[in-house]
């Protein structure tokens, strides 16, 4: 039985950065295990490997069950790029899944 799912969240790029002449969107992908909501790891459709490499590792730990606003105020106080604001906009799309998936399925009852 899988103990993790997978959450999208994306949003529209920044004109002006090299994602965007790749990718229309940006996507931020969650990791989360089923019992606490804990984000196992994480990726994300920007550039360059480290960008990616680090918004996995700033991300790594933190638990949905304690809301979004923690998620968002490491991402504005440690991205400073083009891009921190449809990184944001990400997140709060991944954690409409979050709810979508607590709310309609009850998911970590029935796991």
């Amino acid at each position: 039985m899988h103990k993790t799912v997978m959450l999208a969240g994306h949003a529209k790029l920044p004109q002006g950065m090299a994602a965007s002449d790749i990718y229309q969107t940006l996507t931020v992908t969650l990791e989360t295990d089923v019992t606490y909501w804990v984000i196992v790891d994480a990726s994300c459709t920007l550039a360059t490997e480290h960008a990616q490499q680090f918004l996995s590792r700033l991300l790594r730990g933190y638990s949905l069950l304690d809301g979004l606003e923690p998620i968002l105020q490491v991402l504005e106080n440690h991205y400073h790029g083009k891009a921190q604001s449809a990184l944001v906009a990400a997140a709060k799309d991944a954690f409409k899944q979050y709810q979508y998936i607590n709310e309609k399925f009850e998911f970590s009852k029935n796991v």
